[in-house]
């Protein structure tokens, strides 16, 4: 099931990047005004964030499959009434309801660690997120492709397209691999009570979220920099946002070679120094007077491959910390990840449109690489297999 895993992984992220570029063109079909468009990706990030605590409990009481395949029958739904729509109220409608493909992030993660061992499912994970990575490199640019060449509903009619093959797919591909559902949904959402009050836990959860947060910090407000202050065009932007999801794609591939070897602190740790290291060499920059496409997107090849190297361990750490309720514990760490990206998208946006240097976005940047690192020096040092 690993393909299935990866797919179901990069639905929800293609849906969030593919709709960036087409956001002034609906918002002139719908007659609306730029900030109300722009809800449909805060809107999204909360509702992604929201479905995945709610995901991964009823996952552990019904089973991962029928969890994913009812998430992504909404999706459908979603996208059709997005396409449908002629007023922004019912677009930003379909946008909530599409995020119930958030299930695949979280509960594909679950899946693997019900099938491997910890330091496995750290491997294993890196290879499945890959699909992370995929679909945000190619959303922006295809996204701004298709709605230069034919409109905007004719991306949402690719997503929907998309969404039914894939819950076909899902459908005959995915098994079932909870082998202790069935508990009362009670006792389920209990299970929060027992990860809350396990402190390495919330190592696992700060240390993916703050790392991830220079990312989405970056994806909030890099698109106002690279078209108002450089000039770059929607097509142009996609292109360069390629480098930070090729980053992601090369740490992703290292962590399935290198973590059961390394260890998931060895690998949450120089993760989250890579992308600090990142940030760093994009302030230099920018507080030089340095400001290009080059100096703005290149160092973002480095922030990838730290999240790359950095996520999937913290993730794997997070989800064993108490296998019985993987979960309710894929579920809060995609929450809180989600969560954190899209606060730091809403502050990274209203930094970038305060200045004309990119200055304030750097240093949010900054802010977030030292608070993951910090966060995975914490991480207890688990002994390695063998």
């Amino acid at each position: 099931m690993l393909a299935t895993l990866m797919i179901a992984s990069s639905i929800s992220p293609l849906a969030i990047n593919i709709f960036i570029p087409s956001m002034t063109s609906i918002a002139r079909d719908l007659g609306a005004d730029g900030a109300t468009v722009g809800l449909g990706l805060s809107l999204y990030l909360f509702a992604t964030a929201a479905i995945q605590l709610i995901a991964g409990p009823l996952s552990d009481r019904f089973g991962r499959r029928p969890v994913i395949l009812g998430g992504m029958a909404l999706f459908i739904f979603g996208t059709l009434l997005c396409l449908v729509a002629e007023n922004v109220q019912l677009f930003l409608a379909g946008r909530v309801v599409q995020a119930a493909s958030a299930t695949g992030i979280a509960l594909s993660r679950a899946i693997v660690r019900d099938l491997y061992s910890r330091e496995k499912a750290a491997s294993m994970i890196g290879y499945v997120t890959m699909g992370l990575a995929v679909a945000p490199m190619l959303g922006p640019a295809l996204g701004g492709v298709i709605d230069g060449a034919v409109g905007w509903r004719a991306v949402f009619w690719l997503l929907e397209g998309i969404g039914v093959l894939a819950f076909v797919l899902f459908w005959f591909d995915l098994s079932e691999t909870n082998a202790e559902r069935g508990k009362p949904i009670a006792s389920q959402f209990g299970s929060y009570g027992a990860l809350f009050s396990t402190p390495n836990f919330w190592v696992y959860v700060l240390s993916s979220s703050l790392t991830s947060g220079v990312f989405f910090a970056f994806l909030g407000g890099a698109p106002f920099v690279a078209v108002e202050v450089l000039g770059m065009t929607p097509a142009g932007y996609g292109f360069w946002f390629m480098f930070c999801a090729l980053g992601y794609i090369l740490g992703n591939f290292a962590a399935g070679r290198l973590s059961e070897r390394l260890g998931i602190k060895t690998m949450m740790v120089t993760g989250a120094a890579v992308s600090l290291s990142a940030t760093l060499l994009s302030a230099a920059f920018v507080l030089s007077g340095w400001l290009s496409a080059g100096t703005l997107f290149l160092p973002m090849l480095l922030v990838g491959l730290g999240n790359g190297l950095a996520l999937p361990s913290a993730t794997a750490g997070g989800v064993s910390v108490r296998p019985e309720a993987a979960g309710a514990a894929a579920g809060i760490l995609g929450a809180f990840q989600i969560g954190v990206g899209a606060v730091a998208t809403m502050v990274a946006a209203i930094l970038a449109t305060r200045g004309t240097d990119g200055v304030g976005l750097v240093l949010l940047m900054v802010a977030f690489g030292v608070l993951g690192f910090a966060a995975s020096l914490v991480a207890r040092r688990e002994r390695k297999p063998g």
